[in-house]
């Protein structure tokens, strides 16, 4: 049985050590990151984007790089251990405030710019009632958010301003009123940090019998 199955066996074992410590795709099953990443997507993690680390540990055996405000990461949340994936904005070190979701970093105000229908395409946006799509730009980066359209935010929409630890990183998902982040679960250690989220490899519409989306295939993260 060895013989017969230890080539199958060996495939299975290098595909796994190269899932954990190298590349892996990763299920979108909620609407957190909206409008970037849409339920269904299948997103494209890569591993050494940072770092190099022990296959199924949190163990780093080398540092070559560090995450960047703006970067889409995946983690693993301090409060459960389970995975998720969403958008650093403040950086170790970093003070930031939030005003009924309007972002200040070290004393910068982010600007918010609606984006107007025209410009909205499917696999940019799905509507959501209540809600308009904003481009959000602060320090250099610039990526698109979700935010109620009567300007008012929910009960965590605000919070005073606030020093980010040495070795942490504050994360917020795209889809600010629906997500649940650092806000909640608190900052992110840079040791949970186990990749980028670079391209939607795949995407399937779960509310019109999983057809798939053709236009996310390969399409690149904002």
């Amino acid at each position: 049985m060895w013989r017969e199955w230890r080539g199958f066996l060996a495939f299975i074992a290098v595909m796994l050590v190269f899932r954990s410590a190298v590349a892996d795709w990763n299920q979108v099953p909620s609407g957190s990151m909206l409008p970037s990443i849409l339920v269904g997507d299948r997103i494209v993690v890569d591993k050494l984007a940072y770092d190099l680390r022990v296959p199924f540990t949190l163990h780093r055996l080398a540092r070559w790089h560090e995450p960047e405000r703006g970067d889409v990461v995946t983690f693993t949340s301090p409060e459960d251990d389970r995975l998720l994936v969403k958008r650093i904005v403040a950086l170790p070190g970093d003070e930031v405030t939030l005003r009924d979701n309007r972002l200040i970093v070290n004393g910068v105000a982010a600007t918010y710019e609606q984006v107007p229908p025209i410009e909205q395409r499917p696999s940019l946006f799905v509507p959501m009632l209540g809600y308009s799509l904003f481009r959000e730009q602060l320090l250099g980066s610039e990526r698109y958010v979700l935010l109620r359209s009567d300007g008012s935010s929910g009960f965590i929409g605000n919070f005073s301003p606030t020093q980010v630890p040495e070795d942490h990183y504050l994360m917020l998902g795209d889809n600010r009123d629906n997500s649940r982040d650092s806000r909640v679960i608190g900052f992110i250690a840079r040791d949970r940090i186990l990749g980028r989220a670079r391209t939607v490899a795949f995407s399937l519409d779960y509310d019109n019998y999983y057809a798939p989306r053709m236009e996310r295939f390969l399409a690149d993260l904002p």
